[in-house]
């Protein structure tokens, strides 16, 4: 599975699941975060080592979005605390722990889970005792129109 979290608000803006850990996946997620988000110009995208991440599709995917990419140091997943602990809670409240039975049934409860559940309902301290989807609508900026 690959995630993409705005740090600001927490909110999952793309994600990709497959029973591989291809630069595929990962540019799924991508093309997902970018059409949900138009990113401008300039925006960082942090990762952790894997090697999805460092291919050279992936990397021609954001240098042509604009994106600047950053990398957790080898074998230092505090680097990337956020995202950790959001598949930490993933585990711990999808599915009571127990096993899927089919790959479908996991892309479904994870769907919900992210889309449902995660973005819309799940109150996070770190934002106020908020949602990430409120946690956005608070800090868009106020576009003016010419």
């Amino acid at each position: 599975m690959a995630v993409i979290q705005d740090v600001c608000t927490r909110r999952i803006v793309g994600w990709a699941m497959s029973h591989l850990q291809l630069a595929k996946l990962a540019e799924d997620a991508l093309d997902m975060a970018l059409l949900q988000c138009r990113p401008r110009p300039g925006l960082t995208l942090h990762h952790d080592q894997g090697s999805q991440y460092r291919s050279l599709h992936y990397r021609a995917k954001t240098a042509k979005a604009k994106i600047r990419l950053s990398m957790s140091r080898p074998g230092m997943p505090y680097d990337n605390a956020m995202i950790e602990s959001f598949f930490a809670n993933l585990k711990l409240e999808i599915n009571d722990g127990r096993p899927f039975k089919t790959r479908e049934a996991a892309r479904t409860a994870i769907f919900e889970y992210i889309e449902v559940f995660y973005n819309r309902a799940r109150l996070h301290s770190g934002l106020g005792y908020t949602t990430p989807l409120q946690a956005e609508q608070q800090y868009q900026p106020v576009r003016t129109v010419p």
